[in-house]
């Protein structure tokens, strides 16, 4: 006997104190039987009061029980299950979160009008024209991959984002003469939108306390065109990082080094890519900073170097998309799959997709190897070497990968000369040559068979 699906209905209430729903919302609600439920925050259930219906009304409970609340209300007979939501379910709201758990023939969405829009509109921006970042719920410092110049910002907030917060960001990145817009209770009585200079929540008079904001906001934040502390392009200086010698030097690949791994690993959306031997997260926290949909995990021991990783990691922002595994490689790979060392945030575990390695104590022939059965074809693996042994433990693995003809190399020499002064003459003082490795491991449309044997042809590149 097939078992009944329980319906889900993820209906949008607009920007109100009273929901404005269209005539397919209003008919589920009035479809709704008493072993139904109908789920929301209490101000939500407040402002559908002129809709009535018979379900259950439930208060929305932490998302890591929320999965198994629906389970619970469909034993009990419920088959269809109203969530009310702000605005846009599926734009910054809980329709992503239904759609990541359940299966998509069971949901039905009823979207409305969101409070970025009336954001916008209460403002004369266009959509398109902004960038929207949600802080609820997430760490303030996430805001700071954002904060660079001439930016017009919508920030979802909560009670860790609140004006003086944003306005303190703003400082810290040289970014003091912004402008922060409060959106406060849009759509209701005592809606407010004010706009304030950042310097005043941070100069000490006590301005900030004589304000009180709704904690129901949207903040439009415009960046000034003052130099910010965080970079719009590739290439971040050396200095910009938290490093175990100071002043950029210490364990950290050079700037112009990074440039050519971040060319090479070509990050995509939705990778999951290892960087085994990070040091203190120049390549990493840099992978992240220009990839927030892709997932980036930073393996390393040393204890100072990990504490400056995790420094950077604060300082640019990159909380949801770095994880970082205190752990020596390869001991730590096993773990690694398994999801067990990955507690920390919303990362993603399981085989990457593509690998860099920085460090190996000198055991990067192997390293090489056991990483390169992890891959998927089409995956990619970069390392790179300094000394004489760690190049010849490359070249080891490059010949595996020839007999085997199952990878297209590519490899590169990188030798810096940065100018500095001595006793007022300029003069170019060279760094250690890099050399770094490249290999994408063939894919099916690689492959042809002769004689009942696969073989791999050359790549197209």
């Amino acid at each position: 006997m097939t078992e009944t699906r329980m319906l889900i209905h993820v209906i949008g209430l607009g920007v109100n104190d009273t929901a404005n729903l269209d005539v397919a919302a209003q008919a589920v609600l009035a479809s709704l039987s008493p072993n139904d439920v109908v789920l929301g925050a209490p101000r939500q259930h407040e402002t559908i009061a002129q809709y009535t219906h018979q379900a259950q009304r439930e208060d929305l409970p932490k998302l890591k029980m929320l999965k198994e609340s629906f389970a619970q209300w469909q034993s009990q007979g419920a088959k269809q299950v109203v969530v009310l939501a702000s605005g846009d379910p599926l734009y910054y709201g809980i329709g992503a979160w239904l759609m990541r758990n359940f299966s998509f023939e069971n949901l039905y969405f009823y979207p409305n009008v969101s409070s970025i829009q009336i954001a916008c509109h209460r403002l004369g921006l266009s959509l398109q024209d902004v960038h929207v970042v949600s802080l609820h719920g997430r760490p303030l410092a996430s805001l700071r991959r954002h904060l660079q110049s001439n930016k017009t910002l919508v920030l979802l907030t909560d009670q860790y984002s609140q004006p003086k917060h944003i306005a303190e960001e703003c400082v810290q990145a040289g970014l003091d003469q912004s402008e922060i817009t409060v959106c406060e209770a849009l759509g209701y009585a005592q809606e407010k939108v004010r706009t304030f200079a950042t310097k005043l929540f941070t100069d000490g008079d006590g301005f900030e306390s004589e304000l009180e904001f709704d904690p129901l906001n949207v903040i439009v934040l415009k960046t000034s065109q003052q130099p910010s502390l965080y970079p719009s392009s590739v290439g971040i200086p050396d200095t910009s990082f938290v490093t175990d010698k100071g002043d950029g030097k210490g364990m950290i690949t050079k700037r112009e080094v990074r440039l050519a791994i971040l060319s090479y690993m070509n990050i995509e959306q939705g990778d999951i890519v290892w960087d085994i031997g990070a040091g203190c997260g120049g390549v990493s926290v840099e992978m992240a900073y220009w990839h927030p949909r892709s997932q980036i995990v930073a393996i390393e021991h040393h204890p100072d170097r990990l504490a400056c990783l995790t420094a950077n990691q604060d300082r640019f922002g990159v909380m949801q998309n770095l994880s970082i595994v205190a752990g020596r490689a390869p001991d730590v790979l096993v773990d690694l799959l398994a999801g067990n060392l990955l507690a920390d945030n919303n990362a993603q575990h399981g085989r990457p997709n593509k690998v860099f390695i920085g460090g190996s104590d000198g055991e990067l022939n192997a390293l090489m190897t056991q990483v390169w059965d992890l891959l998927p074809a089409g995956g990619s693996l970069m390392a790179s070497a300094v000394t004489e042994e760690t190049k010849y433990q490359v070249m080891q693995f490059a010949q595996l990968r020839d007999e085997a003809q199952d990878a297209d190399e590519q490899s590169l020499q990188v030798s810096i000369a940065k100018g500095e002064r001595l006793a007022g003459q300029r003069l170019f003082r060279p760094s250690l040559p890099v050399t770094l490795h490249h290999f994408k491991k063939y894919s099916a449309e690689h492959m042809i068979k002769i004689d009942n044997k696969t073989i791999y042809k050359e790549s197209a590149q």
